[in-house]
């Protein structure tokens, strides 16, 4: 093919999750609705773990930062959704395009390798808790966040430097909700070896490396809580683990459902609905499970508001 019959693609079209129009606006509403309980509850958890002195601890840091990655990862993802149910026409330019896949793979990377973190707190909570302070004191916090980001923005960069160089000259409609890789990789008219060779590697490091690591740390965790004779100990043990078990859960089932599965049309409307627990629900999920299922956190919360209503 030669270079004059090459169209330069200036913006795709956004497939969305449907094209029923009837459905516009109860979807519009009910992911408005997602997104401002994702916003209000992970903001109220970073201001809370901030404000209470009590969860001024290694395991909220984290904690912290998880709500932080969440927060920017359906910001990055819902509001051009939002849009784009009230529009006529679901355009995104090829600029905005690249720069939300940049930081959609940014932070979704940085959130495996931050659930992988916060395994390993609870490894060395439960496992060496006379060790604690010292193995996570607050330099190993500091280097375990820095490692977290320099795998988000790695991978991120890898991905979208790849992308850069894929040639889109057949079709301009992406039949998801945002720009992701394998449906931005259907529409190219070039060699995709390369992308997809990257696409293979990311998925291997970033959800097979932090899995793993987080199964070694929960098969270690096990055996020590089986260790403890008394049963309230148990469940205390068991209880500060549980939390992170159910997100973990979620986000890596659905993340593993969409990139470790053969790619096809069907499968890629299947990803779609996949796509959506790991970019909106989890998010959103993520906050009320840490509270719900914490005592420190409710503890924080009511001292918090006995607090304010004594000034």
């Amino acid at each position: 093919m030669t270079e004059e019959n090459h169209s330069t693609v200036t913006e795709f079209i956004l497939v969305g999750l449907t094209d029923k129009s009837e459905l516009q606006l109860p979807l519009f509403l009910l992911f408005l609705g997602i997104y401002v309980f994702t916003v209000v509850g992970n903001l109220g958890m970073i201001i809370l773990i901030g404000l209470s002195s009590q969860l001024h601890t290694p395991m909220y840091y984290l904690l912290s930062s998880l709500s932080f990655i969440d927060l920017c990862q359906s910001t990055v993802i819902t509001p051009k959704m939002l849009v784009n149910f009230v529009m006529e026409k679901n355009t995104i330019s090829f600029a905005e395009c690249m720069t939300q896949l940049y930081f959609f793979a940014a932070f979704a990377i940085a959130e495996c390798h931050m659930l992988a973190a916060m395994a390993y707190d609870r490894y060395v909570a439960i496992c060496n808790p006379l060790l604690y302070n010292v193995t996570m004191s607050i330099q190993v916090c500091f280097w375990l966040l820095i490692g977290v980001c320099s795998m988000g923005l790695m991978g991120a960069t890898a991905h979208t430097t790849c992308m850069l160089r894929v040639l889109f000259c057949k079709n301009d409609i992406i039949n998801h909700y945002f720009c992701d890789v394998l449906p931005l990789l259907e529409l190219s008219c070039s060699s995709t070896f390369v992308n997809e060779v990257v696409v293979l590697c990311s998925s291997a490091f970033n959800i097979f490396a932090p899995v793993l690591s987080i199964l070694s740390s929960y098969i270690f965790v096990i055996a020590s809580i089986l260790r403890i004779r008394s049963t309230e100990g148990r469940y205390k043990a068991f209880s500060t683990c549980s939390s992170h078990i159910s997100a973990v859960g979620l986000f890596f089932g659905s993340v593993t459902f969409m990139y470790l599965q053969p790619s096809s049309v069907n499968s890629m409307d299947q990803g779609k609905v996949s796509s959506i627990f790991y970019t909106i629900i989890v998010p959103m999920l993520n906050p009320l499970i840490y509270s719900l299922r914490n005592k420190d956190v409710k503890v924080a919360l009511n001292n918090l508001v006995k607090r304010r209503n004594f000034l």
